[in-house]
């Protein structure tokens, strides 16, 4: 189990009751860990506790603060203290000031959320008001802001990644997975062997040499030779329902990996242990810094580097379970930019196999790339764009990253123009929203998919790209339902105003005032079009689907915006409405 940081009896207030009385005030064992703070029952004969009350995450906590006492407060309740988070204010009664001054610094300490309120309310609430302003309604923002030199709340920066020098020319790397030549340019990769980088003017294609031959090779199956991190159980771009989906199928006890957190520049141990629940669980433990830079699972002990960490992890249980077995998400390798370092495919390598449906340009077929790789196909209908321009945007379309669909490759010489792409089993988002998804979906779910999608859209504008056609039909679904943006780059298309996949001149349900008035496309109307985020919390609905497109242009301009779909919390809709600001 995580390591105790704090244990206390405290009395609590009961948060259910609309009246507060003496029967709200009950006595519970608190108990502090790095995961979060859980309130029991207890045995004041025998000092032992009992069963779980209750509990908070600590990466939910957004305000930690004392809290006034109210007029004519017993001595036992003086000394209170709130711990704010997304189902409102938990109130605890500390037994003197050093305790609850102790327990409010370590809780400031060890909690992490970016979320963090600018304002908390200092006094109770109680029968059905804010005792401090007044105010009726319990989620109404605090009446006090957190900047005076006694109540801010001063949080830690996340601790910085492990620092590491990437390959340079010259540098020796090894190969994560292995790559078999597909053209007569590559050099051939052997999982674990070494290689020396000689040329990295193409970013997805770097010139390396092995022992015998120079060749080029996929620069996302290597990693610099000294960095341990990327080479063994660290599982770069998975997020946390991967790690389970992974540490489930693998489903041995101990099995862990270490992956990116949800918080920049952190890390978590995923872990998962059979004991206790039936079929098992998983645990999330985040690596800490200490003042001093050092990291840690558990307070006591701390290390240098985090490689060391998980070694001592791997031979000494301080968690739910001992570090037991690596779980990796590299048994399959990731997409190369390309088919081997040749952009310009022949289609006589290509085999077509079955339609998969109709887009913008034409057909899109499955097929196979001389024999044996899956790719998806686009057969561009003649006079769809300007082909000239489409061959010139091509060169510049070789974009890698984890949330967009892979471009391999096109072909130019022939008509019609083929665009040959990475093949997603599980198809469109769409579809998946609406018949793919066997079971109710998570919320954690949902909110993975709209991260695969912002992440895949932050590095198209990095690279200045304009989607123009957000959509949740313009993005595929891949067999570990990782969510990946598709038909980006499109300013070769011939109409300026540019008719999108829904039909119209342009997508006038994913589209802010000033493309449905003006035609004018930028990296903004992208964001807007994040009413892609409604259609995943929809599960697929239709946005404004009782009006048609000319009410949507009328109404959408004087302020009319998409309601909270019933799958969306408050926060999840407040991010929705901030897309949607003209």
């Amino acid at each position: 189990m995580s390591e105790n940081i704090l244990e206390e009896i405290f009395i609590k207030r009961s948060q259910q009751k609309k009246k507060t009385s003496p029967l709200n005030y009950k006595e519970r064992w608190f108990v502090l860990t790095q995961e979060k703070i859980a309130y029991y029952d207890f045995d004041p004969d025998k000092k032992k506790r009992k069963g779980l009350r209750g509990s908070v995450d600590l990466e939910k906590i957004k305000c930690v603060e004392t809290v006034q006492p109210e007029p004519n407060t017993p001595r036992e309740r003086m000394y209170a203290f709130q711990i704010i988070y997304d189902e409102g204010p938990l109130y605890i009664f500390a037994k003197n000031e050093d305790v609850r001054a102790q327990w409010i610094k370590k809780l400031k300490e060890v909690s992490f959320n970016k979320d963090l309120m600018q304002k908390y309310h200092p006094c109770f609430w109680a029968d059905g008001l804010w005792l401090c302003c007044q105010q009726e309604v319990k989620q109404a923002m605090g009446c006090k802001v957190l900047d005076g030199k006694n109540e801010k709340t001063i949080w830690p920066l996340p601790p910085q990644p492990p620092e590491s020098s990437g390959p340079s020319v010259g540098m020796a790397v090894i190969a994560e997975y292995n790559y078999k030549p597909m053209t007569a340019q590559d050099l051939e990769l052997i999982k674990d062997e070494q290689y020396t980088i000689l040329e990295m003017s193409d970013t997805n294609w770097w010139r390396a040499r092995d022992k015998y031959k120079e060749g080029y090779i996929p620069s996302n199956y290597v990693v610099a030779a000294e960095s341990e991190l990327e080479r063994f159980w660290y599982s770069k771009n998975t997020n946390r329902s991967q790690a389970e989906k992974l540490l489930r199928t693998e489903n041995k006890d101990g099995g862990f990996l270490v992956r990116d957190s949800s918080k920049a520049g952190k890390y978590t141990v995923s872990l998962f242990s059979k004991g206790g629940e039936s079929g098992g669980s998983c645990r999330h433990y985040n690596i800490c810094t200490t003042a001093q830079g050092q990291f840690y699972l558990a307070e006591k002990h701390p290390f240098t580097t985090i490689p060391e960490l998980i070694n001592y992890h791997q031979h000494n249980a301080a968690m739910v379970s001992r570090l037991k077995y690596i779980v990796s998400n590299r048994a399959r390798p990731p997409s190369t930019a390309g088919l081997g370092y040749v952009w310009e495919i022949d289609p006589r390598d290509l085999t077509f196999i079955k339609e998969l449906g109709t887009g913008q340009f034409g057909v899109v077929k499955y097929g196979k790339w001389q024999g044996q790789h899956d790719v998806a196909i686009k057969m561009i209908r003649e006079g769809s764009m300007s082909e000239d321009d489409f061959i010139e945007e091509a060169k510049i379309m070789k974009l890698r990253h984890e949330n967009l669909v892979q471009l391999y490759g096109v072909c130019t010489k022939t008509r019609p123009i083929y665009i040959v792409t990475e093949f997603l089993s599980n198809g469109c988002l769409l579809t998946y929203l609406r018949e793919g998804l066997k079971q109710h979906p998570t919320t954690v779910q949902l909110l993975e998919m709209c991260k695969d999608v912002s992440e895949g859209m932050t590095y198209l504008e990095s690279k200045q790209f304009i989607h123009r056609d957000l959509a949740a039909r313009n993005c595929l679904v891949d067999g570990n339902g990782t969510v990946k943006v598709t038909d980006f780059g499109l300013s070769y298309v011939l109409d300026d105003e540019y008719t999108s996949s829904a039909g119209s001149k342009f997508p006038v349900r994913w589209s802010p005032p000033e493309v449905l008035l003006y035609c004018k496309f930028s990296s903004k109307s992208d964001i807007w079009a994040y009413v892609l985020m409604w259609e995943v919390y929809s599960l697929g609905r239709l946005p404004y689907e009782r009006l048609n497109n000319t009410e949507i242009v009328e109404q959408v301009s004087r302020g009319l915006r998409l309601y909270r779909p019933q799958l969306a919390n408050e926060k999840v809709y407040s991010i929705m409405t901030s897309c949607w600001l003209e």
